[in-house]
Protein backbone atom coordinates (compact mmCIF):
# COMPACT_ATOMS: atom_id res chain seq x y z
CA UNK A 1 0.00 0.00 0.00
CA UNK A 2 2.02 3.58 -1.43
CA UNK A 3 1.94 6.54 0.60
CA UNK A 4 0.96 9.64 -1.53
CA UNK A 5 3.13 12.80 0.20
CA UNK A 6 3.15 16.15 -1.23
CA UNK A 7 6.77 18.12 -0.99
CA UNK A 8 5.53 20.01 1.82
CA UNK A 9 3.93 17.16 3.88
CA UNK A 10 7.05 15.26 2.75
CA UNK A 11 9.15 18.20 4.68
CA UNK A 12 7.06 18.88 7.95
CA UNK A 13 6.93 15.02 8.00
CA UNK A 14 10.80 14.87 8.06
CA UNK A 15 11.20 17.76 10.71
CA UNK A 16 8.70 15.93 12.85
CA UNK A 17 11.09 12.94 12.72
CA UNK A 18 14.48 14.74 13.06
CA UNK A 19 12.22 16.53 16.49
CA UNK A 20 11.62 12.83 17.53
CA UNK A 21 15.32 11.60 17.45
CA UNK A 22 16.88 14.12 19.23
CA UNK A 23 14.28 14.34 22.00
CA UNK A 24 15.03 10.57 21.83
CA UNK A 25 18.44 11.16 22.11
CA UNK A 26 18.33 13.81 24.95
CA UNK A 27 16.43 10.85 27.27
CA UNK A 28 18.87 8.11 26.14
CA UNK A 29 20.98 10.82 28.66
CA UNK A 30 19.17 11.78 30.91
CA UNK A 31 16.95 8.55 31.99
CA UNK A 32 18.45 6.03 34.85
CA UNK A 33 20.32 3.22 33.88
CA UNK A 34 18.50 0.50 31.22
CA UNK A 35 18.62 -2.68 33.76
CA UNK A 36 17.65 -1.20 36.39
CA UNK A 37 14.28 -0.41 34.56
CA UNK A 38 14.52 -3.49 32.70
CA UNK A 39 14.68 -4.93 35.90
CA UNK A 40 11.57 -2.83 37.73
CA UNK A 41 9.65 -3.17 34.43
CA UNK A 42 10.50 -7.75 34.73
CA UNK A 43 9.23 -7.48 38.24
CA UNK A 44 6.14 -5.48 37.53
CA UNK A 45 5.71 -8.00 34.08
CA UNK A 46 6.22 -10.97 36.75
CA UNK A 47 4.04 -9.79 39.13
CA UNK A 48 1.15 -9.49 36.31
CA UNK A 49 1.80 -13.09 34.73
CA UNK A 50 1.63 -14.40 38.56
CA UNK A 51 -1.96 -13.32 38.84
CA UNK A 52 -2.76 -13.96 35.23
CA UNK A 53 -1.39 -17.74 36.13
CA UNK A 54 -3.28 -17.74 39.13
CA UNK A 55 -6.80 -16.71 38.35
CA UNK A 56 -6.29 -19.16 35.19
CA UNK A 57 -5.45 -22.40 37.97
CA UNK A 58 -8.25 -21.12 40.14
CA UNK A 59 -10.93 -21.55 36.87
CA UNK A 60 -9.21 -24.78 36.21
CA UNK A 61 -9.26 -26.44 39.93
CA UNK A 62 -13.29 -25.46 40.08
CA UNK A 63 -14.51 -29.05 39.95
CA UNK A 64 -16.62 -29.83 36.52
CA UNK A 65 -19.30 -31.48 38.68
CA UNK A 66 -20.78 -27.68 39.24
CA UNK A 67 -21.23 -27.02 35.50
CA UNK A 68 -20.33 -23.49 34.86
CA UNK A 69 -23.13 -21.57 32.56
CA UNK A 70 -22.17 -19.94 29.62
CA UNK A 71 -22.95 -16.81 31.15
CA UNK A 72 -20.22 -17.93 33.27
CA UNK A 73 -17.96 -18.68 30.69
CA UNK A 74 -17.84 -15.79 28.90
CA UNK A 75 -17.36 -13.49 31.70
CA UNK A 76 -14.15 -15.82 32.78
CA UNK A 77 -12.70 -15.66 29.09
CA UNK A 78 -13.71 -11.88 29.20
CA UNK A 79 -11.35 -11.34 32.48
CA UNK A 80 -8.85 -13.69 31.47
CA UNK A 81 -8.63 -11.36 28.16
CA UNK A 82 -8.66 -8.07 30.12
CA UNK A 83 -5.91 -9.46 32.37
CA UNK A 84 -3.75 -10.94 29.35
CA UNK A 85 -4.00 -7.40 27.89
CA UNK A 86 -3.27 -5.65 31.15
CA UNK A 87 0.10 -7.52 31.31
CA UNK A 88 0.99 -7.15 27.42
CA UNK A 89 -0.30 -3.28 27.81
CA UNK A 90 -2.33 -3.38 24.80
CA UNK A 91 -6.01 -1.65 25.26
CA UNK A 92 -9.26 -2.96 23.76
CA UNK A 93 -9.16 -3.89 20.12
CA UNK A 94 -11.87 -1.93 17.68
CA UNK A 95 -13.47 -5.53 16.65
CA UNK A 96 -13.59 -6.41 20.51
CA UNK A 97 -15.99 -3.21 21.46
CA UNK A 98 -19.52 -4.34 22.47
CA UNK A 99 -22.11 -1.96 20.81
CA UNK A 100 -25.06 -3.40 22.40
CA UNK A 101 -27.87 -1.07 23.15
CA UNK A 102 -25.20 1.88 22.63
CA UNK A 103 -26.73 5.38 21.65
CA UNK A 104 -23.41 6.65 20.41
CA UNK A 105 -20.36 5.57 18.96
CA UNK A 106 -16.91 4.73 21.48
CA UNK A 107 -15.73 8.21 23.42
CA UNK A 108 -18.37 10.02 22.08
CA UNK A 109 -19.03 13.66 23.82
CA UNK A 110 -22.38 15.05 22.88
CA UNK A 111 -22.47 18.57 22.36
CA UNK A 112 -23.29 21.78 24.80
CA UNK A 113 -25.53 24.84 23.77
CA UNK A 114 -23.68 27.71 23.66
CA UNK A 115 -25.18 31.42 26.09
CA UNK A 116 -25.96 33.21 23.02
CA UNK A 117 -27.12 30.26 20.42
CA UNK A 118 -30.45 31.39 19.85
CA UNK A 119 -29.33 35.10 18.71
CA UNK A 120 -29.90 35.47 14.56
CA UNK A 121 -27.18 34.32 12.36
CA UNK A 122 -25.99 35.86 9.07
CA UNK A 123 -25.45 33.56 6.78
CA UNK A 124 -24.61 34.92 3.58
CA UNK A 125 -26.13 33.52 -0.02
CA UNK A 126 -23.47 35.71 -2.20
CA UNK A 127 -20.35 34.53 -0.20
CA UNK A 128 -19.69 30.92 -1.02
CA UNK A 129 -17.59 28.74 1.23
CA UNK A 130 -14.29 26.60 -0.25
CA UNK A 131 -15.46 23.49 1.03
CA UNK A 132 -12.82 20.78 0.96
CA UNK A 133 -12.90 17.12 2.46
CA UNK A 134 -9.75 16.23 4.74
CA UNK A 135 -6.79 14.59 3.55
CA UNK A 136 -6.49 11.67 6.28
CA UNK A 137 -9.09 8.85 6.98
CA UNK A 138 -10.71 10.03 10.13
CA UNK A 139 -9.93 6.54 11.54
CA UNK A 140 -5.90 5.20 11.10
CA UNK A 141 -4.96 9.08 9.87
CA UNK A 142 -3.23 7.50 7.03
CA UNK A 143 -2.61 9.60 3.26
CA UNK A 144 -2.70 6.28 1.22
CA UNK A 145 -4.02 5.71 -2.38
CA UNK A 146 -6.86 3.92 -1.54
CA UNK A 147 -9.59 5.63 -2.71
CA UNK A 148 -11.14 7.55 0.15
CA UNK A 149 -15.05 8.07 1.23
CA UNK A 150 -15.83 11.03 1.76
CA UNK A 151 -19.24 12.70 4.02
CA UNK A 152 -21.34 14.24 2.04
CA UNK A 153 -22.29 16.10 5.92
CA UNK A 154 -18.72 16.98 7.29
CA UNK A 155 -15.65 17.00 5.92
CA UNK A 156 -14.74 13.52 7.56
CA UNK A 157 -13.00 10.98 5.10
CA UNK A 158 -12.71 7.19 5.61
CA UNK A 159 -11.16 3.91 4.17
CA UNK A 160 -13.63 1.25 3.66
CA UNK A 161 -11.86 -1.26 5.39
CA UNK A 162 -11.12 0.69 8.36
CA UNK A 163 -15.17 1.16 8.45
CA UNK A 164 -15.01 -2.72 8.51
CA UNK A 165 -12.47 -2.69 11.28
CA UNK A 166 -14.18 -0.35 13.36
CA UNK A 167 -17.83 -2.48 12.85
CA UNK A 168 -19.25 0.83 11.34
CA UNK A 169 -19.74 -0.87 7.66
CA UNK A 170 -21.42 -4.16 7.07
CA UNK A 171 -21.64 -6.01 3.94
CA UNK A 172 -25.36 -5.41 2.79
CA UNK A 173 -24.13 -1.65 2.98
CA UNK A 174 -20.71 -1.78 1.72
CA UNK A 175 -21.99 -2.07 -2.02
CA UNK A 176 -24.20 1.48 -1.01
CA UNK A 177 -21.30 3.43 0.41
CA UNK A 178 -19.27 2.48 -2.67
CA UNK A 179 -21.84 3.33 -5.21
CA UNK A 180 -22.93 6.24 -3.66
CA UNK A 181 -19.87 8.34 -1.74
CA UNK A 182 -18.72 9.93 -4.74
CA UNK A 183 -21.97 11.07 -6.28
CA UNK A 184 -24.29 14.25 -6.07
CA UNK A 185 -26.82 11.71 -3.80
CA UNK A 186 -23.73 11.00 -1.60
CA UNK A 187 -23.10 8.80 2.07
CA UNK A 188 -23.02 10.13 5.46
CA UNK A 189 -19.85 8.94 7.78
CA UNK A 190 -21.68 7.08 11.26
CA UNK A 191 -21.71 10.29 13.23
CA UNK A 192 -23.82 12.05 11.01
CA UNK A 193 -26.13 9.62 10.19
CA UNK A 194 -27.09 9.38 13.61
CA UNK A 195 -29.25 12.68 14.47
CA UNK A 196 -29.37 11.49 18.01
CA UNK A 197 -25.74 12.52 18.46
CA UNK A 198 -26.96 16.38 18.23
CA UNK A 199 -29.04 16.27 21.05
CA UNK A 200 -27.31 17.34 24.44
CA UNK A 201 -27.32 15.42 27.57
CA UNK A 202 -30.42 17.41 28.78
CA UNK A 203 -32.02 16.55 25.45
CA UNK A 204 -31.31 13.26 25.85
CA UNK A 205 -32.39 12.79 29.35
CA UNK A 206 -36.05 14.38 28.04
CA UNK A 207 -36.45 12.16 25.46
CA UNK A 208 -35.18 8.76 27.49
CA UNK A 209 -37.79 9.74 30.18
CA UNK A 210 -40.63 10.11 27.37
CA UNK A 211 -39.68 6.77 26.19
CA UNK A 212 -39.81 5.60 30.02
CA UNK A 213 -43.04 6.82 30.60
CA UNK A 214 -44.86 5.73 27.52
CA UNK A 215 -43.31 2.25 27.98
CA UNK A 216 -40.67 2.25 24.83
CA UNK A 217 -38.35 -0.45 24.55
CA UNK A 218 -35.38 0.75 23.06
CA UNK A 219 -33.51 -1.44 20.08
CA UNK A 220 -37.42 -2.72 19.43
CA UNK A 221 -39.20 -1.88 16.34
CA UNK A 222 -42.74 0.03 17.01
CA UNK A 223 -45.72 -1.24 14.54
CA UNK A 224 -48.24 1.44 13.46
CA UNK A 225 -50.62 0.74 16.06
CA UNK A 226 -47.92 1.09 19.00
CA UNK A 227 -46.89 3.88 17.38
CA UNK A 228 -49.79 5.73 16.92
CA UNK A 229 -50.41 4.87 20.61
CA UNK A 230 -47.29 6.43 21.68
CA UNK A 231 -47.46 9.76 19.61
CA UNK A 232 -51.04 9.95 21.71
CA UNK A 233 -49.57 9.35 24.72
CA UNK A 234 -46.74 11.55 24.44
CA UNK A 235 -48.50 14.46 22.78
CA UNK A 236 -51.12 13.97 26.05
CA UNK A 237 -47.64 14.08 28.38
CA UNK A 238 -46.81 17.35 26.91
CA UNK A 239 -49.48 19.16 26.02
CA UNK A 240 -52.38 17.87 28.33
CA UNK A 241 -54.76 16.85 25.35
CA UNK A 242 -55.08 14.54 23.24
CA UNK A 243 -54.28 15.06 19.49
CA UNK A 244 -56.75 16.78 16.51
CA UNK A 245 -57.68 14.32 13.49
CA UNK A 246 -55.43 16.20 11.71
CA UNK A 247 -52.59 15.39 13.99
CA UNK A 248 -53.61 11.69 13.75
CA UNK A 249 -53.49 11.76 9.91
CA UNK A 250 -49.93 13.54 9.79
CA UNK A 251 -48.92 10.64 12.09
CA UNK A 252 -50.22 7.86 10.33
CA UNK A 253 -48.47 9.74 7.24
CA UNK A 254 -44.92 9.91 9.28
CA UNK A 255 -45.24 6.10 9.77
CA UNK A 256 -45.55 5.19 6.39
CA UNK A 257 -42.57 7.29 5.88
CA UNK A 258 -40.57 6.11 8.04
CA UNK A 259 -41.41 2.77 6.52
CA UNK A 260 -40.55 2.95 3.02
CA UNK A 261 -40.01 -0.56 2.53
CA UNK A 262 -43.63 -1.17 3.93
CA UNK A 263 -42.38 -4.22 6.50
CA UNK A 264 -45.53 -2.83 8.56
CA UNK A 265 -43.06 -2.13 11.20
CA UNK A 266 -40.49 1.16 11.95
CA UNK A 267 -37.22 -0.34 12.58
CA UNK A 268 -35.81 1.29 15.99
CA UNK A 269 -32.51 3.45 14.90
CA UNK A 270 -35.05 5.70 12.41
CA UNK A 271 -37.51 5.36 15.56
CA UNK A 272 -34.58 7.24 17.21
CA UNK A 273 -33.62 9.54 14.63
CA UNK A 274 -37.48 10.65 13.86
CA UNK A 275 -37.92 11.48 17.85
CA UNK A 276 -34.69 13.40 18.40
CA UNK A 277 -35.27 15.57 15.01
CA UNK A 278 -38.92 16.19 16.53
CA UNK A 279 -37.31 16.76 19.77
CA UNK A 280 -34.68 19.65 18.58
CA UNK A 281 -37.77 20.84 16.20
CA UNK A 282 -39.74 21.53 19.94
CA UNK A 283 -36.89 22.55 21.99
CA UNK A 284 -34.36 24.47 19.56
CA UNK A 285 -35.12 27.78 18.15
CA UNK A 286 -34.18 28.31 14.52
CA UNK A 287 -31.24 30.31 14.84
CA UNK A 288 -29.83 27.71 17.44
CA UNK A 289 -30.78 25.10 14.45
CA UNK A 290 -29.00 27.29 12.07
CA UNK A 291 -25.53 26.91 13.78
CA UNK A 292 -25.94 22.81 13.18
CA UNK A 293 -25.79 23.42 9.68
CA UNK A 294 -22.27 22.43 7.91
CA UNK A 295 -20.67 24.38 5.24
CA UNK A 296 -21.17 21.55 2.99
CA UNK A 297 -25.20 21.70 3.84
CA UNK A 298 -24.69 25.76 3.08
CA UNK A 299 -23.45 25.18 0.08
CA UNK A 300 -26.40 23.00 -0.63
CA UNK A 301 -28.70 25.22 0.64
CA UNK A 302 -27.59 28.22 -1.77
CA UNK A 303 -27.42 25.83 -4.84
CA UNK A 304 -31.07 25.38 -3.99
CA UNK A 305 -32.13 28.92 -3.35
CA UNK A 306 -30.18 30.52 -6.41
CA UNK A 307 -31.80 29.09 -9.36
CA UNK A 308 -35.43 29.60 -8.00
CA UNK A 309 -34.53 33.56 -7.42
CA UNK A 310 -34.37 34.04 -11.41
CA UNK A 311 -34.44 38.04 -10.63
CA UNK A 312 -31.67 38.38 -8.68
CA UNK A 313 -33.94 40.57 -6.26
CA UNK A 314 -33.39 37.08 -3.40
CA UNK A 315 -36.90 36.18 -3.30
CA UNK A 316 -39.01 33.53 -3.95
CA UNK A 317 -42.28 32.07 -3.59
CA UNK A 318 -43.88 30.31 -0.35
CA UNK A 319 -44.69 27.46 -2.81
CA UNK A 320 -41.01 26.93 -4.14
CA UNK A 321 -39.90 27.34 -0.54
CA UNK A 322 -41.85 24.22 0.68
CA UNK A 323 -41.18 22.53 -2.58
CA UNK A 324 -37.40 22.54 -1.54
CA UNK A 325 -38.43 21.32 1.92
CA UNK A 326 -38.97 17.86 -0.39
CA UNK A 327 -35.76 18.07 -2.21
CA UNK A 328 -33.23 17.44 0.71
CA UNK A 329 -34.31 13.85 0.69
CA UNK A 330 -33.14 13.39 -2.89
CA UNK A 331 -31.58 10.01 -1.86
CA UNK A 332 -34.65 8.48 -1.84
CA UNK A 333 -34.93 9.22 -5.72
CA UNK A 334 -36.10 5.59 -6.47
CA UNK A 335 -38.14 5.02 -3.17
CA UNK A 336 -40.04 7.96 -3.03
CA UNK A 337 -43.26 6.35 -5.53
CA UNK A 338 -43.81 4.13 -2.75
CA UNK A 339 -43.35 6.51 -0.08
CA UNK A 340 -46.08 8.88 -1.16
CA UNK A 341 -48.63 6.56 -1.93
CA UNK A 342 -49.40 7.05 1.77
CA UNK A 343 -51.03 4.12 4.37
CA UNK A 344 -53.73 3.51 1.84
CA UNK A 345 -52.27 1.50 -0.87
CA UNK A 346 -52.76 -1.95 0.72
CA UNK A 347 -56.55 -1.45 -0.03
CA UNK A 348 -59.75 0.71 0.62
CA UNK A 349 -59.47 2.18 4.19
CA UNK A 350 -62.64 2.40 6.13
CA UNK A 351 -64.27 5.66 7.23
CA UNK A 352 -62.65 5.54 10.52
CA UNK A 353 -59.40 5.30 9.28
CA UNK A 354 -57.58 8.52 10.50
CA UNK A 355 -55.90 9.07 6.96
CA UNK A 356 -59.33 8.63 5.34
CA UNK A 357 -61.29 11.00 7.23
CA UNK A 358 -59.40 13.84 7.25
CA UNK A 359 -57.77 13.35 3.31
CA UNK A 360 -60.72 15.05 1.73
CA UNK A 361 -60.24 17.91 4.27
CA UNK A 362 -56.58 18.09 3.96
CA UNK A 363 -57.43 18.11 0.13
CA UNK A 364 -59.35 21.12 0.30
CA UNK A 365 -56.91 22.95 2.43
CA UNK A 366 -54.12 21.97 0.20
CA UNK A 367 -56.12 24.04 -3.00
CA UNK A 368 -57.22 26.89 -1.05
CA UNK A 369 -53.56 27.96 0.28
CA UNK A 370 -52.20 27.41 -2.70
CA UNK A 371 -53.00 30.72 -3.70
CA UNK A 372 -51.44 32.44 -0.47
CA UNK A 373 -48.56 30.11 -0.80
CA UNK A 374 -48.34 32.03 -4.27
CA UNK A 375 -48.71 35.83 -3.34
CA UNK A 376 -46.52 35.14 -0.07
CA UNK A 377 -42.48 35.90 -1.04
CA UNK A 378 -39.76 34.22 1.33
CA UNK A 379 -36.43 35.87 1.17
CA UNK A 380 -33.08 34.28 1.80
CA UNK A 381 -33.09 33.85 5.69
CA UNK A 382 -36.41 32.95 5.89
CA UNK A 383 -35.80 30.34 3.22
CA UNK A 384 -33.15 28.55 5.75
CA UNK A 385 -34.85 29.16 8.65
CA UNK A 386 -38.13 26.98 7.12
CA UNK A 387 -35.94 24.79 5.52
CA UNK A 388 -33.44 24.30 8.22
CA UNK A 389 -35.29 21.51 9.96
CA UNK A 390 -35.39 19.30 7.04
CA UNK A 391 -31.82 19.88 5.70
CA UNK A 392 -31.16 18.25 8.99
CA UNK A 393 -33.78 15.83 9.18
CA UNK A 394 -31.81 14.01 5.36
CA UNK A 395 -28.97 13.42 7.05
CA UNK A 396 -29.05 9.49 8.05
CA UNK A 397 -28.55 7.11 5.02
CA UNK A 398 -31.78 5.20 5.71
CA UNK A 399 -34.62 5.25 2.84
CA UNK A 400 -36.98 6.33 5.72
CA UNK A 401 -37.94 10.13 5.93
CA UNK A 402 -37.32 11.34 9.20
CA UNK A 403 -39.49 14.47 9.70
CA UNK A 404 -41.75 13.98 6.38
CA UNK A 405 -42.59 18.09 5.01
CA UNK A 406 -45.83 19.45 5.03
CA UNK A 407 -48.00 18.90 2.02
Amino acid sequence: MGVLMSRRQTVEQVQKVSLAVSAFKDGLRERPSTKRKAEAWGGRRGTLEHEVREVQEEEEERPEAAGPSQTQREESHANRAAWERLRDGRGVEPEEFDRANRFTPPAFVRPTRELHDDEPLEISLEQREQVSSDEMCEICEVWTAESLFPCRVCTRVYHDGCLRRMGFLHNSSAVEVTETAHTETGWSCYYCDNLNLLLTEEEMYSLMETFQQCKIIPETCLMQDRFLRYKHLAHQRHLDRPMSEEQEERAALQFSALDPDKKGHVEWPDFLSHESIVLLQKLRPQNSLLRLLTAKERERARATFLPLNQDGQGLISEGECRKAQHTWFRKHQKEAPSCNVSISHVGPMSESSPASSGSSQSQEKTLLGTEQEESRLVDWPTFLKENVIYILAARPNSAAIHLKPLA
